[in-house]
């Protein structure tokens, strides 16, 4: 059995500017038991220990680190239950925060990145670039996780409007940084606005994170779609990474 008790809440907030937004994620982290959160979205250029008590609780306060918003876009956030995690060393880039976690119940230390992708298909471009040069920071146990905002295949949009150079640079990457996907179960897509559906949320491994943690899976909370709360989570008693998505605000 592995005790890393590695439970992963990753979720597009759409914003923790508010304190009625900032009550729902901590209910969550609550309601998950999550040791690990990866938040996107934040549009916060800022977070100091009162907003992350307010947030994700008093545990969380001691180990975090943030990618600041551009204005009020963008953000990213990770943050670690010290009862299970501390967080060694950070690092950012324009659109994903790195962070060193160490187990504080076992010897294991592994690296997790948390992205959240831009909007513009030049900028999609450079976000395939920021992710390749994370090879030279990690080492071999590693995580990416979080709101992509691009797809990898035809399958994953509900109609046929597809920028195929845009999923064959994504899957390029994958492939060169030598990452599985952790298959999701609950649902097949994972944002919508109504007229088109898409999985822009997921998480890759690298083959050494896989073996610490083998059979890894993500789970969505809810059925329902939305660009919204989403969260990860992964259950170390059975080995597993789950992600939950949770009912939109």
């Amino acid at each position: 059995m592995n005790k890393q008790n590695c439970l992963i809440l990753n979720w597009n907030v759409r914003g923790l500017n508010n304190s009625i937004r900032r009550r729902v994620v901590k209910d969550l982290v609550r309601d998950t038991k999550c040791t690990i959160a990866a938040l996107q979205e934040t549009k916060l250029d800022n977070f100091n220990v009162s907003v992350i008590r307010e947030t994700l609780g008093e545990k969380f306060a001691a180990n975090f680190a943030f990618l600041p918003a551009q204005g009020t876009r963008g953000g990213a956030l990770i943050a670690v239950d010290e009862d299970y995690y501390t967080i060694q060393q950070s690092e950012f880039r324009c659109h994903s925060v790195t962070a060193l976690l160490k187990s504080v119940r076992t010897e294991e230390e592994w690296w997790v990145t948390v992205v959240y992708g831009p909007q513009g298909d030049q900028e999609k471009l450079q976000f395939l670039q920021e992710l390749k040069g994370w090879k030279d920071t990690v080492g071999e146990k590693w995580l990416v996780i979080g709101d992509f905002n691009l797809i990898l295949n035809a399958a994953d949009k509900s109609n046929s409007n597809l920028n195929r150079r845009l999923m064959g640079e994504f899957r390029s990457v994958v492939n060169d940084l030598e990452l599985k996907e952790l298959s999701l179960r609950g649902r097949k897509f994972t944002w919508s606005n109504d007229m088109t559906q898409t999985r822009i949320d997921r998480a890759f491994c690298s083959v050494d994170w896989d073996l610490m943690l083998p059979s890894s899976l993500l789970h969505a909370i809810s059925s329902l779609v939305s660009d919204q709360p989403y969260s990860s989570s992964g259950r170390a008693s059975s080995k597993e990474i789950e992600a939950f998505t949770s009912i939109p605000l």
